[in-house]
């Protein structure tokens, strides 16, 4: 049997681009090299598309972070029709052609936060004609904009924390009156985060009235809007889920983070940033059952596929649940919480990707399955 031609996007034009590389060569290394032909193919800080050297690019992976994308490596470009040649070279000033280009059985577009994650390049796939794991455009761009997910979860009943939303222009003409809402309905400290961003990049704790408008124009610096969000006393689940018609969830973990919250650098540059409890300690049967079940309610909710990780809040005192994210293309690396949290449900890394793979191709034939034009009678 033929292997598939896989193809792993990383990179891309996000706060998360770091991240990101980690996560694609993570992957690469733990694909069954007799099912799969992988090829890494890049997305550097502009935008641009590129086909790095592999063998380059696999002998620099323990210093994965410091790995620069530039014009060094082979510009290329997806073209956004169905063809034998999916990715070609760009030669500046002229037509690609086909004839020197790749073809691929599925894309796994392992790009996190915008540009990425939020249906961009899930609209490009799907315009290519090509299967890819994860959400489609719908399901990646509502569960990657904050606001429009908290809404759509509140309206399915599932629980959210209190919050308000603050554009950037409006932000301009009236910080004062802002700043004074959102001190009188959460009080301090609260939180205020960019709509569309992941990692906790931009993420301010606001905890004195001098320091909230600095907070509030970091967060707006990622974003033309943000989320300001009551803060809770919590502990911090998640919980993977994966499948398409029949979404499954796996096991319960904990973040336990050893700086004031869980931000980008706990997460991703200080080795001690944060304990993982996996499955979460002293949770009791009813809380992880509910936990699960409102998982996969918000999984479905945000019409999601393929695979997420759902992010909850566990009031300390009160015990109450909080859906707090949903997302679409997790972190991947050896230590990510997802690919752990489904190892230690009895789902190995390897296996777990061969599942998304599976559940890539099953979503691609139902979809081309479908009617695309109408012949009237």
């Amino acid at each position: 049997m033929a292997k598939l031609k896989v193809g792993i996007l990383f990179g891309g034009k996000s706060g998360e681009h770091e991240v990101s590389i980690v996560s694609a060569l993570s992957i690469y290394q733990a694909l069954d090299k007799s099912k799969y032909d992988p090829t890494l193919i890049g997305i550097d800080k502009t935008g641009r598309w590129l086909l790095p050297d592999q063998s380059r690019i696999l002998a620099e992976r323990q210093n994965a972070r410091l790995i620069k994308l530039n014009k060094e490596h082979q510009t290329v470009s997806l073209l956004p029709f169905d063809t034998d040649k999916n990715l070609v070279p760009v030669v500046e000033d002229a037509v690609p052609t086909a004839q020197r280009g790749l073809h691929f059985d599925v894309i796994l577009p392992i790009l996190h936060g915008t540009y990425g994650e939020d249906g961009t390049v899930q609209g490009l796939l799907e315009l290519a004609n090509l299967p890819y794991i994860g959400s489609g455009v719908l399901g990646s761009a509502v569960s990657m904009d904050k606001e429009t997910a908290k809404r759509l979860l509140r309206d399915a009943g599932i629980p959210v924390v209190p919050f308000m939303t603050v554009h950037r222009n409006d932000f301009k003409k009236q910080a004062a009156n802002i700043l004074a809402e959102a001190k009188r309905r959460f009080g301090l400290p609260y939180f205020v985060k960019p709509a569309n961003m992941g990692s906790s990049v931009g993420v301010n704790k606001v905890k004195t009235e001098a320091e909230a408008l600095a907070k509030f124009e970091d967060a707006l610096l990622y974003d033309t809007k943000v989320l300001v969000e009551q803060a809770i006393d919590a502990r911090e689940l998640e919980v993977s889920v994966l499948g398409n018609h029949d979404p499954q969830a796996s096991i319960v973990g904990e973040i336990i983070p050893n700086h004031e919250f869980y931000t980008y650098e706990a997460k991703y540059l200080d080795e001690n940033g944060a304990d993982l409890a996996i499955p979460a300690r002293d949770l009791s049967a009813a809380t992880t059952k509910r936990v699960q079940e409102v998982a996969i309610a918000g999984f479905r909710a945000l019409e999601c596929a393929g695979l997420a990780r759902v992010d909850f809040f566990l009031d300390r005192k009160t015990s109450e649940i909080y859906l707090n994210e949903v997302n679409t293309i997790p972190g991947f690396t050896q230590i990510s919480m997802y690919p752990k949290l489904w190892a230690a449900s009895g789902l190995p890394y390897p296996q777990l990707l061969d599942r998304l793979i599976e559940l890539a191709l099953e979503r691609h034939r139902e979809k081309n399955s479908l009617k695309t034009t109408y012949e009237p009678k």
